[in-house]
């Protein structure tokens, strides 16, 4: 496939390398300043840029009928202007917080783990999330989305950062040099702690879904998540 690159950080390299590496193409590469881009000839696109330009990238993708894979985190309050327009245009598109096998694999125990907690209310839900002093937006987009998991599994009714009201989620965010991330979500009571934890080694397995991501969508029309490219819905 020939693939276009929508920010060329050190996700994105680490993209390219893989992408090469199962024999694509890097076909085009930008950076959050670069507005007119030519997706001509393009098969797929992956847009890891930031969240002021990911719903400018994912539109032109769209109108241009290039399926179009995305995460870029802190941009989701526009998340129903992209669904519109991907159904408008019959295009291809899907959004993860996380590509990685791994989280995803980490979110569906999640989701099981606040099923069977839901019953038993002496303990407390609580999450934590460290990411390199780079990363911009804090919770990551990958704490809100176990967040919201729990939230669609039990009584709580929201999260917050920092904050430990009562049916909230309190996510603890922590910024230390060269951890790729690392997500821990605990469940306290008086008497004992439950812990389910994920840690990332590098980055390589975040780039591996994406492109693996890309290669699943390429000639698909319709919205789809991680669940559906890894068939562990």
């Amino acid at each position: 496939m020939k693939i276009a690159l929508l920010g060329y950080g050190k996700m994105g390299k680490e993209i390219e390398t893989i992408a090469l590496k199962r024999n694509h193409t890097i076909a085009l590469k930008t950076t959050s300043s670069d507005k007119n881009f030519d997706l001509t000839n393009i098969d797929v696109a992956i847009d890891f840029s930031i969240p002021e330009a990911a719903v400018s990238n994912i539109s032109k993708c769209l109108k241009q009928h290039i399926p179009v894979i995305s995460g870029t985190t802190g941009w989701l309050d526009d998340f129903s202007i992209i669904e519109e327009l991907c159904k408008e245009t019959k295009g291809a598109f899907i959004y993860a917080s996380n590509f990685s096998l791994g989280v995803n694999l980490f979110f569906e125990l999640n989701k099981q783990l606040s099923k069977m907690m839901q019953q038993f209310e002496d303990y407390n839900a609580s999450i934590e999330e460290i990411h390199h002093t780079q990363k911009l937006d804090a919770p990551s987009g990958t704490a809100i989305s176990l967040a919201n998991d729990i939230i669609d599994n039990s009584n709580y009714t929201n999260w917050k950062l920092d904050n430990a009201e009562k049916q909230t989620i309190p996510i603890r965010a922590k910024r230390i040099e060269k951890v790729p991330g690392t997500h821990i979500i605990t469940y306290n009571s008086e008497i004992d702690s439950i812990e389910i934890k994920h840690t990332a080694h590098n980055r390589k397995g975040f780039a591996l879904g994406a492109v693996v991501a890309a290669e699943w969508l390429f000639g698909k029309t319709g919205i789809f998540t991680m669940q559906d490219v890894l068939n562990i819905r």
